[in-house]
């Protein structure tokens, strides 16, 4: 091997740190939109700084949560539409933040590739400084590493954490009861759960991301299925503000099946009217393509329910109104029981 003529350089090994400071100087922009009161300081230092009192919290509790997007990001490396997965990002931390209680507050990303596009991460990044900005927390920091032979050319990798805060005693769940109304709130889609069998579906149908999509006449399959997931903060906090709400559960892995039962009482269960609410389309189709038991659909995907509400029977009329002011389709699908466990009726699909 032959050496340049000054020695060998970060860069002759496939890193560009003036691509990073590019990318840093493009995005500000973007996580300037998302501060909010506590926003002490955010990109550029080694650390960031958030001021709770300055939020407006007098006890306050933290709570934190990390997630992914899973292999919907196959879908929009093969695509090229990359903007959706950072709402994705963000919808999948701060959707289970609002279901502790908590209001996020603050957001930070992890993005990692084998070589640094500029453009394609800072869409992507601006797409997180959006879901940030509709949940009302801020984007303070993250981590970009270009990391050379740890990806194929193009890929890349996204995780995120996110900090919420409530005031000490106002945790969720709390005095669930036999009685109390389950509302379903719609989701936009198939969210970001259960893709790898989404893939699967597309490659048995012999379709490609390209496609028409075959329940959408607008748009392709592949952008079809990268529909962010639905961000429920603003929404649910002001249900819980309202007085009423006991749980939330989050219709993510695990589908209704499993996700409801997380926020009830062990002896407690759920009775659910699988004829109360009409999923989007997207999972007939996958159910038809892969000749799927209605179980396994309840199990695996939201099938159209993104956020569930446990509520007092005497507010149920009056959280779904709100909710519905606040832009969600609500249903009443069903009740808590004094039996553990979901058992449903009526037929999904």
């Amino acid at each position: 091997m032959t050496l340049p003529k000054n020695g060998i350089t970060y860069a002759d090994a496939g890193v560009d740190i003036d691509a990073g400071n590019a990318l840093v100087d493009r995005i500000k922009p973007a996580a300037k939109r998302t501060n909010r009161p506590g926003v002490m300081a955010g990109l550029g230092g080694f650390g960031a700084l958030f001021d709770l009192k300055g939020a407006g919290y007098q006890d306050p509790i933290l709570v934190a949560a990390t997630d992914g997007v899973g292999t919907k990001l196959r879908i929009a490396i093969d695509t090229g539409h990359v903007e959706g997965v950072g709402v994705d990002l963000v919808a999948m931390c701060v959707n289970d933040l609002v279901c502790q209680g908590a209001e996020p507050l603050f957001f930070l990303d992890y993005f990692a590739t084998g070589a640094l596009d500029t453009d394609q991460a800072a869409r992507i990044i601006e797409g997180i400084a959006l879901g940030c900005e509709r949940a009302g927390c801020a984007l303070i920091g993250g981590e970009t590493a270009e990391m050379p032979g740890m990806y194929p050319a193009g890929d890349f990798d996204l995780a995120g954490f996110s900090v919420g805060a409530m005031e000490r005693g106002q945790d969720l769940p709390t005095g669930v009861a036999s009685g109390d109304v389950l509302l379903g709130l719609s989701s936009d889609g198939v969210h970001s759960n259960g893709y790898s069998l989404v893939r699967k579906l597309v490659g048995l149908s012999g379709l490609s991301w390209e496609d028409a999509c075959p329940w959408s006449s607008e748009s392709s399959l592949g952008a079809e299925l990268l529909t962010p997931t639905r961000l429920y903060v603003r929404p649910a906090l002001a249900a819980i503000r309202a007085g009423g709400v006991h749980a939330l559960a989050h219709i993510t892995g695990g589908g209704l099946t499993e996700n409801l039962p997380r926020v009830l009482p062990e002896d407690l269960g759920a009775q659910i009217d699988l004829n109360s609410w009409t999923p989007p389309p997207v999972f007939d189709w996958m159910a038809r393509t892969g000749g799927m038991a209605e179980a396994e659909m309840l199990k695996t995907f939201n099938c159209g329910l993104g956020m569930i509400l446990v509520v007092a029977p005497d507010r149920a009329d009056a959280l779904t109104a709100l909710l519905t002011e606040q832009g969600e389709e609500v249903t009443r699908i069903g009740t808590v029981t004094d039996t553990a466990g979901v058992q449903y009726q009526g037929t999904l699909l």
